[in-house]
């Protein structure tokens, strides 16, 4: 698999949402399976691996992503790049000092990733209390000592991503996006093309909508299932996004590749900057994603693709803006 840069990182062009393992999608595999998983991702090419102190705090507890992807990589660290994310959960205190706070998340993550340094750290949602320009200079503090490689944002507008940027250089910004949620190609896209700043999409594949496999008689209750909040996902909006699964189905069945195949190659074509990072717990989809890099749309075919999903509304919206100490089922609050 061919590379991209996230600011001066080097990943491969599509990487592995690790958060499946642990958080998300129902039950979670046995450890040793996730374990192989990841393996069998790096194998393929994989050399991107993102993960997060809080996957896994449903099912098991903090860290417990973290935990799996330290012990996956352990044999080839030197040859991956591992991202992962924090949050605060609640504002520091006026006479705690910032960075001895984030220093704290960050010492926990690495001592469970069995690594000393980490190749890229996000903010997992920016805190309405805490101003991202001073997380920035943490961050560049961070940077200078050895214990990060780039950072990142995450769900955040142009407008925050500029302030933090203006401060210590942004490595990467990993929102929502997708053939459904396309606000980035509005500002973020942009802004990061101009700058030098790599887009990580999380659910590229819309949570496995568009891998087609879905219907409405799909089952999301169970404990730990995000897609029984996802907009796309209700049976109303399932059934009303239809014309989006048909239209990639008949692509994929001209290309020989499957749905989620296309998706993903849809937005590589479309975006130099663009390193997807689809999550499953499934080691068959997961090499299927990764194949995504084989799947070449021609000008003709992605210009096809494109006038063709610009003529189809998409019925339930999440949007790329999100913030700490709310819930991420208040969407779009930067905007309302």
């Amino acid at each position: 698999m061919q590379t991209r840069t996230l600011g001066k990182l080097e990943v491969s062009s599509i990487g592995t949402g690790c958060m499946g393992f642990s958080h998300g999608y129902g039950e979670a595999p046995k450890e040793e399976y996730s374990i192989e998983a990841i393996h069998k991702a790096y194998d393929f090419g994989c050399t991107f691996f993102d993960t997060a102190e809080g996957y896994g705090t449903q099912q098991f507890y903090p860290g417990h992503n973290e935990e799996i992807v330290g012990k996956a990589v352990k044999d080839f660290r030197k040859d991956v790049v591992i991202a992962t994310k924090f949050h605060f959960h609640v504002a520091p205190a006026p006479e705690e000092n910032l960075y001895d706070v984030v220093r704290k998340h960050l010492d926990a993550s690495m001592k469970k990733l069995q690594i000393d340094y980490v190749d890229l750290y996000y903010l997992h949602r920016v805190h309405g209390e805490v101003p991202v320009e001073e997380v920035a200079a943490v961050m560049g503090q961070l940077i200078k000592e050895g214990l990060i490689r780039g950072w990142g944002l995450s769900q955040v507008g142009a407008d925050t991503l500029r302030k933090a940027h203006e401060v210590t250089p942004v490595s990467a910004v990993q929102n929502i996006y997708s053939m459904v949620e396309r606000d980035c190609e509005k500002e973020i896209f942009p802004y990061c093309l101009e700058n030098g700043i790599g887009v990580v999409p999380f659910s590229p594949i819309a949570s496995g909508f568009l891998s087609g496999k879905l219907n409405v008689q799909s089952d999301f209750t169970h404990h730990d299932d995000v897609r029984s909040w996802v907009p796309q996902l209700t049976k109303e909006n399932i059934a009303a996004n239809q014309p989006i699964i048909d239209l990639l189905s008949r692509v994929a069945a001209e290309k020989n590749a499957t749905n989620a195949q296309i998706s993903l190659a849809w937005m590589l074509h479309k975006y130099p900057n663009c390193v997807p990072i689809p999550g499953s717990k499934n080691q068959e989809r997961i090499l299927e994603n990764l194949g995504a890099w084989n799947v070449t749309l021609t000008v003709e075919e992605f210009s096809a693709l494109e006038q063709a999903l610009d003529a189809i509304p998409v019925h339930g919206h999440r949007g790329h803006v999100e913030y700490d100490g709310n819930s991420m089922r208040n969407w779009n609050k930067e905007n309302k």
